[in-house]
């Protein structure tokens, strides 16, 4: 008896290959207890073993495939259609095929061995999985959310090739971070004609360690991410793959801040190159819809040797090489140093948001303690006195450090 067909998927294949959804085809097929037995193991992993339906339903909607692509877009074709209601189908046909088991695996079920029930549909798919109305859910599904990979996540990092889901991601918003407005504003101006579209320029924000930099990339992201706003986080030593991961990125639908955090490179790092080309870059280097945002603690990114600064020639030309790169980006943005009226006002607006009911004097008196003892004022250090503050609040202790 067959069961499902799975060897017929066109758009699906990648379901066909689950390892649950493997084991049971075979499990079935052959009437196989032991490979039922590895498809009952790898569901109960993944707390489906009683929703088979609802399991191979979620595969559907996180697979990246050509109806889900164009779906995306708004441009899927009947074609296209067609071919993804066949594979509902077939895979429709398998999940029910397994409130029919054939004789020996139905045998270890009467005995007490756990069986796979097709359970209930997710709602998109009630009413029936190939109905028109499924298939607008489903449309209507992917070009809200994305596809494949990009489905719940809006940061990646590049590694060996390939895009990883970062999914941990900071949910700090622009109004977390404090002051800093004009700074703010420039990014999030820039980032907005990113996605709409507009004229844009890869930007340079640089400034002291702990002033905000990286935290207000994580800022816009979190803001523009429902907007077709993603991240992708490359290394330094990634650097020399940037034209690769720009061509790879090019051919997708979404707008891709490529972030390189803390850069600084050596004057004679091959990687300057690269770098060069991908920020005013060659014909196949540009991509509309591919920033690149970088932070540095110093606007010349390039370091300068002692030897370099011994040589009046050779600084002429290491000052035009860091001119030429820093220049590059089309937006630098400056997080300057935090002095103290601007550090306790950070401190207090902070307080202010944690609910800490404690004196000023005694708030800012404690706070500039902190600076001192942990090496200087800057936001990063305001936000760790206020969390700490908060945590021996909470626990009904004094504030010690």
């Amino acid at each position: 008896m067959r069961y499902g067909r799975m060897d017929e998927l066109i758009l699906l294949k990648n379901i066909a290959a689950d390892g649950a959804v493997s084991a049971l085809t075979k499990a079935l097929e052959n009437d196989d207890p032991a490979s039922y037995a590895d498809a009952v193991a790898l569901l109960l992993e993944k707390d489906a073993s009683r929703t088979l339906a609802r399991y191979v339903q979620a595969l559907i909607l996180a697979d990246d495939n050509l109806f889900s692509r164009r779906a995306f877009l708004g441009n899927a074709r009947g074609e296209d259609v067609q071919a993804f209601r066949h594979d509902l189908a077939l895979l429709q046909a398998f999940v029910e095929s397994a409130d029919r088991p054939p004789k020996a695996i139905a045998s270890r079920i009467a005995c007490g061995f756990p069986a796979i029930a097709a359970g209930e549909d997710e709602p998109l798919f009630c009413g029936g999985w190939t109905s028109d109305m499924t298939l607008a859910r489903l449309s209507a599904f992917f070009r809200k959310n994305g596809y494949g990979v990009f489905i719940g996540n809006k940061a990646f990092t590049f590694r060996g090739g390939a895009l990883v889901p970062v999914k941990n991601t900071s949910d700090i918003t622009l109004a977390d971070l404090k002051d800093y407005e004009e700074e703010k504003r420039a990014v999030e101006d820039n980032v907005v004609n990113f996605v709409e579209g507009l004229p844009y320029s890869d930007m340079l924000l640089y400034g002291d360690k702990g002033t905000g930099k990286s935290s207000t990339i994580h800022a816009v992201l979190n803001k523009y991410a429902p907007r077709g706003l993603r991240a992708v986080e490359i290394g330094k030593d990634e650097i020399k793959k940037l034209g690769a991961l720009k061509e790879m990125l090019a051919a997708l639908p979404f707008r891709f801040m490529i972030f390189i955090d803390d850069l600084s490179l050596e004057e004679h790092d091959e990687k300057v190159t690269s770098l060069k080309a991908s920020l005013e870059g060659s014909m196949n280097e540009m991509s509309a819809n591919v920033m690149i945002a970088a932070t540095s603690n110093r606007r010349h990114i390039l370091k300068e040797n002692f030897s370099d600064r011994e040589n009046s020639v050779h600084a002429s030309d290491t000052m035009e090489e860091q001119l030429s790169l820093s220049d590059r980006f089309g937006l630098t943005v400056l997080f300057s140093s935090t002095g103290k009226a601007a550090y306790l006002s950070i401190v207090g607006q902070l307080a202010r948001d944690r609910k800490l009911d404690i004196p000023e004097d005694r708030l800012f008196a404690l706070a500039e303690r902190w600076a001192l003892e942990k090496g200087g004022r800057s936001p990063r250090r305001a936000k760790q006195f206020i969390d700490h503050a908060y945590a021996c609040r909470a626990k009904g202790c004094e504030i010690t450090f």
